[in-house]
């Protein structure tokens, strides 16, 4: 049975708010939760961006919903030696319900502490390494690790969960999907590509757990939710490789000049009918995720968690 989740971020609200958030996704039915890991957001107009970590920690004593970052980047902006040991402080706080999701990232987030951003595939191949490095530390032992990425120096992690903490990948094109089945947890997207699914199974992946996001605008009125999400995340109407390459959110508005409002909502269900929504939400379900997270883009958070709980979660299960 699919689980349903969703989906905090941390581009649009303050830490508080994203607590209250997840104490109100609890409440209105959602079984775990997914959070975004950013510096900076996408856009000025998004407005947020707080320490996923501190924000986590707060979230493990407010809920008792599994909580995944969706996604983090142990590759530049901070070693993986340091994400290990959040990782594994956060699986020992909530009591084994934290999933580690990682990616190859966004120069937007990454690019603070080192103006070179990495091509693809030397990320993909820093992404494996700092896999590899943040797995011998929650082995609980002195590590001490020199590689073509990373070094470590005798490093010992004393605080530890009872298991180390699972770790997804995010994947969107063929080679990271790939890594993702060979060396990951389970296997995290957005969009309902099955192609993506199936590719993530026969790459090793078969059995493991399969994530999706989308997000969603509950509003009374259609055409004013349309609004909020091009006016709060018209980024979604951005193709290409640009997402990862640009490095401050003005580049971003800048782009997102060009993209209209049908571009900006084509993927994302607007306004106060179940159906919108729920048919959205299927394409999913017939690729094969075991987890579908879902995030409402704008104000009306309270409004969102009624509808979902009342009109949309109901018929999906």
């Amino acid at each position: 049975m699919t689980t349903f989740g969703y989906f905090l971020s941390s581009e649009e609200h303050g830490p508080k708010e994203l607590v209250r958030q997840a104490k109100l996704a609890e409440r209105a039915g959602f079984e775990a939760l997914w959070i975004s890991d950013h510096y900076h957001p996408w856009l000025d107009e998004q407005g947020q961006s707080p320490f996923v970590w501190s924000v986590i920690g707060a979230i493990a004593e407010a809920t008792s919903l599994p909580i995944t970052t969706a996604v983090t980047c142990p590759l530049v902006r901070i070693h993986p030696a340091v994400v290990a040991q959040a990782a594994a402080t956060s699986a020992a706080l909530t009591g084994g319900r934290f999933r580690l999701g990682v990616g190859t990232g966004e120069a937007l987030n990454e690019h603070i502490v080192d103006s070179r951003w990495p091509p693809t595939a030397e990320r993909l191949e820093m992404l494996e390494e700092a896999v590899e490095v943040m797995r011998e530390l929650w082995s609980g032992k002195l590590v001490t690790h020199r590689g073509p990425h990373y070094q470590v120096d005798t490093a010992r992690l004393y605080t530890l969960p009872d298991e180390p903490p699972p770790v997804y990948m995010s994947g969107f094109g063929e080679k990271s999907v790939q890594l993702a089945g060979r060396i990951a947890d389970g296997y995290i997207t957005t969009g309902p590509a099955a192609e993506l699914v199936e590719l993530f199974h026969a790459s090793g992946g078969k059995g493991k757990p399969v994530q999706g996001g989308l997000k969603a605008c509950y509003a009374a009125d259609a055409a004013q939710a349309r609004e909020t999400v091009h006016r709060l995340w018209p980024t979604q109407g951005i193709k290409g490789e640009a997402s990862q390459l640009l490095p401050l959110p003005r580049h971003f508005e800048q782009l997102a000049e060009l993209v209209t409002e049908q571009d900006a909502t084509a993927a994302t269900p607007c306004g106060p009918d179940p159906d919108v929504h729920i048919e959205a939400i299927k394409p999913y379900l017939d690729a094969g995720f075991d987890e579908v997270y879902i995030s409402q883009i704008g104000g009306e958070q309270d409004a969102f968690f009624e509808f979902y709980s009342s009109k949309v979660l109901p018929r999906l299960r």
